[in-house]
C-alpha cells in the first residue's frame, strides 16, 4: 500500500508541475491561442484526475462501499461534461486543437514518468 500511495502522490504532484511548466512554456514560446489550449487542456485533465481519485477513494472506503454502477455513472458524467467543454472551446475558436491535445497529455506524461522511475528502481534494485 505504501508504494501505491507514493506513486499517487508523485503523479499528483507531477501533474501540477508539468501543467505549470507546459503552460509557462506555451505562454513564452507559442501563440496565445495555442497557449490557451495547453492551459485549458491541462486544467480539464488534471481536475478530472483529481475528481476520479476522490470518487474512487470514497467508493472504496470500507464503511461506505459503493456500487460500481455509481462509479461508472460519475465517470461517464465527467467524460460527457469534459467533451462538451472541449467542443465549446474548439468550436468557439478559443483554443488551438493541438494546444488542447498537448494540455490533455499532461496526466499521461506524468503517469509514464512515474512508470519509468519505478522501472528504474526495480532494475537497479535487482542489479545490486
Amino acid at each position: 500500500m505504501k508504494v501505491q500511495q507514493s506513486l499517487l502522490k508523485f503523479v499528483t504532484l507531477t501533474n501540477w508541475v508539468l501543467f505549470f511548466v507546459a503552460s509557462i512554456s506555451g505562454i513564452i514560446a507559442a501563440s496565445p491561442h495555442f497557449a490557451r489550449g495547453i492551459i485549458f487542456g491541462g486544467l480539464i485533465v488534471t481536475i478530472n484526475f483529481h475528481l476520479l481519485y476522490r470518487t474512487l477513494r470514497k467508493a472504496l472506503a470500507p464503511p461506505y462501499l459503493s456500487s460500481h454502477n455509481i462509479v461508472l455513472a460519475k465517470y461517464y458524467a465527467r467524460f460527457i461534461v469534459s467533451g462538451f467543454i472541449m467542443f465549446l472551446l474548439i468550436s468557439g475558436h478559443y483554443v488551438h486543437p493541438l494546444g488542447l491535445i498537448v494540455g490533455l497529455s499532461i496526466v499521461v506524461a506524468s503517469i509514464i514518468l512515474a512508470t519509468m522511475l519505478e522501472l528504474k528502481k526495480l532494475i537497479f534494485k535487482e542489479a545490486i
